[in-house]
């Protein structure tokens, strides 16, 4: 991986809130001349330092107001299981994160849905399409205290 010096460290801080900011702003911002601002952000985009930039969306602008976690524990594993969840999961469009984890359980699965109804329909989706019997314990958020993408640039 890329080693990062203080000024790149200050790009990425930047443009993790900022994704739109024009080049000639962020070298303003962070002291240097917008062409070697230009090549800092173009390097790290290279070298998958910055894997893209999105438009962050108001789940209740497209009515997406349930945020529930899922914690997913199978019966048996193995290897083959693991593929074969990890390819079913892959594919559920509601899911907006999914990992597999040490602990209790398996995998943690995060879905921003419309309802309670919708939930439910994605719950026994997803238990259907795994290749072993599963048990499954959901977290329904009450209020949302804080989510941010941005990761601490400054170690």
């Amino acid at each position: 991986m890329t080693d990062l010096d203080r000024i790149d460290r200050k790009i990425l801080d930047i443009l993790q809130r900022e994704g739109r900011l024009p080049m000639t702003e962020l070298a303003q911002r962070i002291g240097l001349s917008t062409s070697p601002c230009s090549e800092r952000v173009r390097r790290m985009e290279r070298d998958g330092v910055i894997t893209g930039y999105h438009a962050r969306v108001s789940p209740r602008a497209l009515g997406k107001n349930l945020l529930v976690f899922v914690e997913i524990t199978l019966a048996s594993k193995s290897d083959q299981i693991f593929d074969k969840v990890r390819d079913e999961l892959l594919h559920v469009p509601d899911v907006q994160e999914c990992h597999l984890v040490s602990g209790v359980f398996d995998y943690l699965v995060k879905a921003r849905l419309g309802g309670m109804d919708e939930y439910r329909s994605l719950l026994g989706d997803i238990l259907k399409k795994l290749p072993v019997n599963a048990q499954s314990n959901s977290y329904v958020v009450m209020e949302e205290l804080k989510e941010s993408l941005a990761l601490r640039t400054d170690r």
